[in-house]
């Protein structure tokens, strides 16, 4: 007896499922150490290289788009993957299960469950900088070789590293990419690359929804300002507080320090010693720098404080990224097809891999290796050749690195 083959699934639903992409990001979520440049490395070795979601160039595309939109850029990548491969829930479980492991740590720390000093000099976390510098590597190095394949590409990713280098400052990466792809749209041949199918990064929401996206967005902005000012309300100050922080900051990660320390300490919100104690927790706890809200919200002086509050804090914080990636996607994926955005594109993904190979040497490498000695070094060559030669998982190479660092370091 013959079974009628299984029905096609519809052209527009999503390659996967919301489970799926939940516990994948969970995984990412408690072992991405090393900040937001190592978060898209780990991303890349999982989702590009081992589970094959999307392609090197279309991952390389959605990177060059989150460096451009202000916010947690590895967190915009993070949720733009979900929204492909499972739709909106997707992308609300791929950011809750990245983030969340952070959150919840940085929080019982604010409420001094974790009384272990000073977090940040811990041999366990020397070994998970370690692991970090060997997963950024192995991206480089692979993002290399498809995106830098000739000589014209790989002086454009060369120049964008130097510039990065030689002008350490949170706006040169968005100048710099933005100079990548005026040199390609100039320079590079149309028939250098083409556009494939494989390379396309297909997102299920309307045009209409993306433009009410961006309008909410700034909305927001300008509008909760007024609000507290109106009002005077404890909890609409916070969210504006936190709003801003996401909305205002290119580069994310360490960039959104400043910004904080003004808005908490400076007006007396937070402690000065408690907003630094947090801080060398939140470089000892995987996933995002932005959940560093969390821990402040939680710490507040006045207004709601505790869960309140950092939960307030973290939804804040996080929200522009959300609103930015709904709204900008649809539109992008209109016009990297095109032949004049793909030459420019072509500068522009070349320039990714140059502020990548930058953040290899400072700050994951400097901190991670020439800051700790020639123990960690040899720990980032082993955990390298564990990736890059025999294939192994990212987390478990991280996990190794731990309690090697523990051991050793």
């Amino acid at each position: 007896m013959s079974s009628s083959p299984p029905e096609p699934a519809p052209r527009n639903a999503p390659p996967g499922t919301v489970t799926e992409v939940f516990l994948v990001f969970l995984r990412l979520g408690l072992t991405s150490f090393g900040g937001p440049v190592a978060h898209l490395a780990y991303f890349r070795e999982a989702l590009v290289e081992r589970r094959r979601w999307v392609s090197e160039r279309a991952y390389a595309d959605l990177v060059a788009l989150c460096q451009f939109l202000p916010g947690p850029a590895s967190s915009q990548v993070g949720m733009a993957l979900g929204l492909q491969r499972a739709g909106l829930w997707g992308m609300c479980a791929a950011w809750f299960a990245f983030t969340m492991p952070s959150v919840i740590l940085l929080v019982a720390f604010a409420y001094g469950v974790a009384g272990a000093g000073d977090l940040s000099e811990a041999g366990w976390v020397h070994g998970l900088k370690a692991a970090a510098v060997a997963v950024v590597a192995h991206a480089v190095l692979g993002m290399s070789r498809t995106l830098t394949p000739d000589a014209p590409r790989a002086t454009i990713a060369a120049l964008t590293m130097i510039i990065v280098l030689l002008l350490p400052t949170p706006f040169i990466l968005v100048a710099a990419i933005a100079v990548a792809g005026l040199i390609g749209l100039v320079w590079l041949k149309p028939a250098a690359e083409t556009f494939t199918e494989g390379d396309e990064f297909r997102v299920r929401v309307s045009k209409r929804l993306a433009a009410g996206c961006l309008g909410l967005f700034a909305l927001l902005l300008a509008g909760l300002p007024l609000l507290v000012g109106l009002t005077g309300n404890a909890y609409a100050a916070l969210v504006d507080l936190f709003y801003r922080a996401g909305s205002l900051v290119f580069g994310g990660g360490h960039v959104v320090l400043p910004l904080l320390q003004a808005e908490t300490v400076t007006t007396g919100l937070v402690e000065a010693d408690t907003f630094l104690a947090g801080y060398g927790a939140a470089q000892a706890v995987p996933g995002p720098l932005f959940t560093f809200a969390g821990f402040l919200g939680a710490s507040t002086l006045e207004g709601p404080g505790g869960i309140p509050g950092a939960v307030i804090a973290i939804a804040a914080i996080f929200l522009p990224a959300a609103l930015l990636v709904l709204g900008a996607l649809p539109f992008w994926e209109a016009l990297r097809s095109h032949t004049q955005v793909r030459r420019a594109l072509m500068g522009v993904n070349a320039g990714v891999v140059g502020i990548l190979a930058a953040a290899l040497y400072d700050p994951v490498f400097t901190a991670g290796v020439l800051d700790v000695g020639l123990g960690a070094l040899l720990l980032a060559i082993g955990a390298f050749t564990a990736l890059n030669s025999w294939k192994a998982p990212a987390w478990a190479v991280v996990l190794v690195a731990g309690v090697l660092g523990w051991l050793a370091l």
